[in-house]
Formats: C-alpha cells, structure tokens, sequence
C-alpha cells in the first residue's frame, strides 16, 4: 500500500529505464543457466526463429469474437457469510486494510472443488461468542455449497491473512495452512471432513508474533516432502500503532506502510516426519533483510527444474529468491528485473500470477498495483531476466484501479492465457469524494489477442465483472467441472462473490490432476506440457499465489477447435518425465506418477 503522504506515483527519474541499467550493472548470478527442461526449450517457428510470441492457432477456425459474460452467483450459491475486516466507514490503523485470502481445493476428495474463506476481526472486539470465523464451504455438486466449517473442526477467530494448500503428509488428503496478524495455523485433513490444528507438533507455532501475509507449500530440496515459504508484512508492533496525521489527495486517512518497521520473511523445511524446521536463516531467505511482502509465487522461472519464488512487496523491492539447487537461495530480483517498475521506482505491489501468456514455454509475471499506477507485465526473456512488457503488451491503459487478485487463465478456452484482476481501495474515506477514486471498484478483464498483446474487455464481460466491491483474495478453478474457469472472491466487509461464465465457451479444453510418488503427492512443482496442433503450452502445479489465496490444483488447457490433445508431457518435480499421445478432449485425466493414466473423467452437462 502505497504510503499516504508519498503522492500518487512520485517524480520519474529519467527518460531511459534505471532498473534495466542497475540490471546490467548487476546482473550476477543469471548466466550459466543449465540443466533447463527439454520439454520447455524456446518454440521454433516455422520459419526456424525462436523466442517470438506464437500467433494464436484457433483463430481461423472459431468465431472471431467470444467474451464472456459473469454474473456473481454467490447469494444463490449460499455463500452467505461476511467477511470482517476492521471497521467499515474508517480505516484507522493499517491492520484494518488487509486480508482476506481464498482458497479453492478438494478437502473430501470427491472429485468438486470447495471453498475456504478467511475472516478477520475489528479492533473493538466481538462478545464471546459472536467473533468472526473462518468458513469452510462444501461443494454439492448442485451448484450450492453448505457451510461446513463447525463440522470440520475449523472454527478459529483472529486477523485471518492468507491461505495455501497441499500434502504436506504425503497421506493422499490436501492440508491447509492459514497466516495470521499474530501466530498461523496449520491444519492437518483427517480424510473423514474433519480437520486437526497441528501447529504446535508440526513445529510452525511461532515463539513470537508476526505479521504474516501470503504463504505456498513448495519441495524446494525435491526430496519428496512439501516445505512451507511464510511472507510478512509490517513488524507485528507497527500494524495497530497510532500513526501520524496523514493525507491522501485532501483527505485524512491511516498511513502506509513507509516509515514503519518491515519485517522478515519465513522458510521451513519438512524433515518428512509431519515436522518443520525454520531454515530461514542458513537457506539465504533472510539475507535479503526486511520488506513488506504479501503475496510469494512458486514457478520455475528459469526452467531448470527447481521451484524459485517471487514475493510481491509493497512500497519495497519485490523480491526474487533463485533456487541454487543446494538447499539456499539467492536473491536476484534486482537482476532479473522484476524487483522495480521499468523506471525504476519500487511499486505498491499486492498480488502475482506466473503464466506463459506468449506460449514460448517460459513462464512470465503479471503483479498488481496501488491505484495512479498500472499493473505489472514481466516477459520472461529466457535468459535469466526479464522486460517489463506493460505498455507494449497493452496492459498499461488502466492507472483508476487498486489491485490485489490476479489470475492468468484462459475465460475463452482458445489457448492463450488471459487476466483477471480484482480491485478495491484501502481508504473508505474516499468514498463519495470528489478526488476520482472509489473505495469499492470493479474488475478489470484482459483478453488474450495472441500476439503478446491483450485487450480490456471488462466493459463487455458482465454484471459480475462490473459489480463494485472491495475486493482482496482471489481463487481460480473449475468449481463446476464444466471446463470454464469460475473464480471466487474475497470481498472486505460484505459476502465473497462466485463468478460463474454463463456463456458456454465455444473452444474445447483438457484438465489434468497430477499425484506424485517420488515427488510430493500432491506434485506440486511439477510441469505439464501440451501439444495440440502446432501448439504448445505450459502449468506448474501450484500452492499460492494471487492475493494470499490459492487457486485450483489441476491444471486447466484451452484447446481451442482442436479435438484431441496430440502429446501431453509430464516434468515431475521428482525428476521423472512421462509422455501421453492422443488423449481425449472436454475431460480430466488422472495421473499417477509412474502407473500413468489413472482415469479420465468426461465433461459434464452444465448445472
């Protein structure tokens, strides 16, 4: 959050980028890249070129136009609990500005996608009794969903920050792990509905209070057994401190974050015996010293096979760590180019999404902004580095809007990713001013054109996109395996919103749920890689991600006319590699690593 008094985006320094010359400068560490997966080597063309951005394959052969249309479900679906975070009308301490991670996974393995939503407090306090919880919800495969949460042993008040999920038991159920402005929560799955708050015996109870953010399980040693990555924000101390008098645009609002203490962020190690250890330390991620970190995002930028994360800072540097297959990191953000704007001003960055979006089998960045600003497009140059692709990909036409969760998916199912992006301010004292600037805002949707450049469509893409609300966390999944992607939000101080595509998709698509046996059961980090025409593109498995939210585990391909997929490789993060020909279209494939296909699981009619 960008700080009160600081202005909208400060003075630019120069006409030419100072980030791209202080990436020259110090471009330590980003050559002699090896080991870089065959399956995700730079496309050639035709023409025998590499590395330019494919030109969609689908085109001539589907209508030349599809925009969705979403309308917000929620209400019908039973999505009826709010989510509080501080007081409604004034935001009197920066604690009451955030929160509100989502997550989308199979807690009971029936094979639909529920819903996790978590809750904050006020700082006045709640009667006992009436605090605000958590919510678990439970798919019904009807197009509802129960609330389920007493049931499943989740009752739990407190500043809910974040949520991520995976195996970290390697029993064959999806885990969940929650941050708090205080201590986090781990839950381990029962496999009966019912969850276990392990926290204490898995070794994650912190000795002391933190204020923790985004988090994501990762095998960062590829020994079989998922670690844990925690982001922090402001020190503990600083988050109800009474600020000074600050201004933003003529009004009197909190104050951000600059001028308070950053604070650290978190690795733990998973000794495979359902305990973690804090490695933060010896493994390098505290060599980077304090941020204000949200959002981390686990994908292997550089194609060597080990899983690297980005963390989203807010009003600092955001923050690279390169895996250096021993065990540590090193941070290269700096470096690689994703540490500052294409000025060189460190942004009020929220959420992150990788995604190859030009389909040259490198994963690329997109992070959200503070409003007088745009979001961010990293084209991942396959070297090491990145470019700031925000203006020439045509990103950069928005600056109105306050971002915070973002997912690259594909609404169309035409083979290109596309965005979404959910909004809202952190001062609701704007609110009926006459500054320019809305407390609650829209969505914003960019529509892949297919040639690295994308197009706003929000206008055009329904009543749930044009909805205003004050929106955080984020989560992207097929929660009606229909094979289009719905997306669930977490709004601050009002009920999520549950966007559902009522426009069928002409384009067909593929879905695959990866399980691991040398690596981590729920084969997080591990690649997919799919041909289907000339065509090619890739997924990561991953926990994390957006705005302190976790999106769906199976990964979703648009196949656009194509009616088969020709060759689906498979990169465990274990180090095998497995390929599969000529499977079937408008379905979900079940993988098991080392005894192939599992099961395929037709499309079905939409509920």
């Amino acid at each position: 959050m960008r700080n009160a008094g600081t202005g909208a985006l400060g003075e630019r320094i120069e006409n030419f980028s100072r980030r791209r010359v202080l990436r020259d400068l110090l471009s330590f560490g980003v050559t002699g890249i090896s080991a870089v997966r065959s399956l995700a080597s730079p496309v050639v063309s035709e023409s025998g070129t590499q590395g330019k951005a494919q030109a969609r394959k689908f085109s001539s052969e589907s209508p030349s136009v599809y925009l969705p249309r979403y309308e917000d479900f929620a209400s019908r679906a039973g999505l009826a609990s709010p989510t509080i975070i501080g007081d409604v009308h004034r935001k009197k301490y920066i604690i009451e500005t955030m929160g509100g991670g989502i997550a989308l996974f199979d807690y009971d393995g029936d094979g639909w996608l529920d819903i996790f939503v978590v809750n904050g407090s006020r700082l006045e306090g709640f009667p006992g009794g009436e605090e605000p919880t958590n919510h678990l919800y439970h798919n019904n495969r009807d197009g509802t969903f129960t609330d389920v949460t007493e049931a499943a042993g989740l009752i739990h008040s407190g500043w809910g920050q974040g949520v991520c999920v995976g195996d970290y038991d390697n029993d064959g159920h999806i885990d969940l792990f929650v941050t708090y402005y205080g201590k986090n929560v781990l839950y381990h799955n029962n496999g009966n509905g019912t969850f276990t708050d392990v926290t204490h015996q898995a070794g994650l109870l912190q000795s002391g209070d933190f204020w923790n953010t985004g988090c994501a399980f990762l095998d960062y040693d590829r020994d079989g057994h998922l670690d844990l990555f925690v982001a922090n924000y402001v020190a503990y101390e600083d988050g109800a401190r009474v600020p000074p008098n600050c201004s933003y645009k003529g009004t009197k609002v909190n104050c951000g974050p600059l001028g308070l203490r950053g604070s650290r962020n978190f690795l733990y190690h998973n000794n495979g015996k359902g305990e973690f250890v804090d490695v933060s330390e010896q493994s390098g991620i505290l060599g980077t010293g304090t941020h204000y970190c949200f959002s981390p995002c686990v994908f292997d930028y550089d194609n060597d096979g080990w899983p690297d994360i980005y963390v989203s800072a807010d009003s600092t540097p955001s923050v690279l760590y390169r895996n250096n297959r021993d065990g540590t990191f090193a941070e290269v953000g700096l470096a690689a180019g994703v540490a500052f704007s294409q000025d060189g001003i460190s942004q009020a960055a929220m959420g992150v999404a990788a995604g190859d979006y030009d389909c040259d089998g490198y994963l690329d960045l997109f992070r959200t902004n503070f409003s007088d600003d745009t979001s961010t497009l990293f084209h991942n140059l396959r070297d090491g580095t990145f470019e700031d692709a925000t203006f020439a990909s045509g990103i950069g036409v928005n600056t109105r809007f306050l971002g915070w969760g973002v997912g690259f998916y594909d609404f169309d199912n035409d083979g290109s990713l596309d965005l979404l992006l959910v909004n809202g301010h952190v001062f609701p004292e704007l609110e009926g001013g006459k500054v320019g600037d809305e407390y609650e805002e829209r969505k914003v949707v960019y529509r892949n054109l297919g040639n690295a450049k994308f197009e706003d469509v929000s206008l055009n893409s329904g009543p749930g996109i044009l909805l205003r609300r004050c929106a955080r966390g984020a989560a992207f999944g097929d929660l009606f395996n229909t094979g289009q992607i719905d997306v669930v939000i977490n709004n601050m101080n009002d009920i999520p919103s549950l966007l559902r595509n009522v426009t069928p998709s002409p384009h067909n698509w593929f879905q695959v749920s990866l399980i691991g046996r040398r690596t981590n059961r729920a084969a997080i980090g591990s690649r997919a890689t799919l041909w289907a025409g000339q065509h090619r593109q890739i997924a990561d498995v991953q926990s994390g991600g957006s705005f302190c939210s976790q999106n769906d585990l199976r990964l979703h391909f648009g196949l656009g006319a194509n009616k088969k997929v020709d060759r689906l490789d498979i990169a465990w993060l274990g180090g095998g590699q497995e390929s599969y020909r000529d499977l079937g279209v408008n379905c979900l494939a079940t993988i098991v690593e080392g005894e192939g296909v599992q099961s395929i699981k037709q499309h079905r009619p939409r509920l």
